[in-house]
């Protein structure tokens, strides 16, 4: 790109708008950097004012789709894309006249068919896979690097659900305990597993964490040793037997991901939604039957017993 420059200058203007008295490129970063290493002095440039952030940010997304398609964005990119299609950041007919745009600078034959109800069929992604890469669009700007090195993304989406001041918290906390050298954040990467996000996100949510002193004893996990005591023979006696604390059901994969598509935490919060009346809103966001699915995993948790009488009463022969 260089060279080309260097001999026919920049063809496509860059497009750019007023920040604090210069210039803010929102499209037209690498050429604006191979005109430079070019020796170029200044570039023909498009300056475009009045915009608000959201139609700033919809140069920025649609120009990355059209250059480099949405396979090849990072993640956190891919994840601006589909939170502005779902959440409908602006009306159609001005992201129609932005890619119009686009495509004469470009002079390609980009033609968009899209509406913001076909994300998931648009990018060859599940409903599921949009819920998720809506919830890491919300994260922490430091959070989607790490995202983007190779974080899980179901930990992100855990992390997704602690509040803005917490994840700058968490943010500032593990950056001080990284090296400047891992550049990969691969120390970050071990520590924040999908357990300990969802650890994080809890304690967050109870009021446990208000300081990184909080934090310390997330990420230490450090049982505290017994004292050791002399005993006495003759008061030794046989130690108490304690039953086994009774562990909560393992929600299944299935009911977990219509949790994420509904963005609940958990079935308590599934049951707060029927009790104030979002059934209907559930099946459009989740899909009726998996709705249903979930309603009935729900009952048979709550209530076991009669689960099992209703399958040893269908499965008993009449007559």
């Amino acid at each position: 790109m260089v060279e080309s420059i260097r001999q026919n200058g920049v063809l496509v203007p860059i497009i750019v708008r007023p920040c604090m008295g210069d210039y803010e490129i929102l499209v037209g970063h690498n050429r604006w950097n191979a005109s430079k290493l070019a020796g170029l002095a200044a570039v023909p440039a498009i300056v475009k004012n009045g915009l608000t952030e959201e139609e700033a940010e919809m140069y920025v997304v649609e120009s990355n789709l059209m250059q480099r398609g949405f396979d090849n964005l990072k993640i956190s990119e891919q994840a601006a894309v589909v939170a502005m299609r779902r959440n409908q950041m602006f009306s159609q007919g001005k992201r129609n006249d932005i890619l119009k745009e686009l495509q004469e600078l470009e002079h390609g034959s980009y033609k968009p068919t899209l509406t913001a109800d076909k994300v998931g069929r648009e990018y060859g992604l599940s409903r599921n896979s949009v819920t998720r890469l809506v919830r890491i669009d919300s994260l922490h700007q430091e959070i989607k690097n790490w995202i983007d090195a190779g974080l899980s993304v179901r930990a992100g989406v855990e992390l997704s659900f602690i509040p803005s001041d917490g994840q700058a918290l968490l943010a500032e906390y593990l950056l001080e305990r990284t090296p400047e050298t891992d550049t990969n954040y691969d120390i970050i990467r071990k520590l924040l597993t999908e357990k300990r996000a969802k650890q994080l996100r809890q304690a967050f949510a109870d009021g446990q964490i208000q300081s990184k002193t909080d934090l310390d004893a997330i990420f230490s996990e450090q049982k505290p040793v017994q004292p050791e005591t002399e005993s006495n023979p003759e008061e030794e006696s046989e130690p108490e037997q304690k039953p086994p604390a009774k562990q909560p059901p393992r929600i299944p994969d299935a009911m977990k991901e219509t949790l994420d598509s509904l963005q609940l935490p958990d079935i308590e919060s599934f049951e707060r939604a029927i009790a104030r009346g979002e059934w209907v809103a559930m099946e459009l966001q989740a899909g009726r039957r998996c709705v249903l699915e979930l309603l009935q995993y729900t009952m048979q948790v709550r209530y076991p017993e009669e689960s099992t009488e209703n399958e040893n009463s269908t499965s008993t022969p009449l007559g």
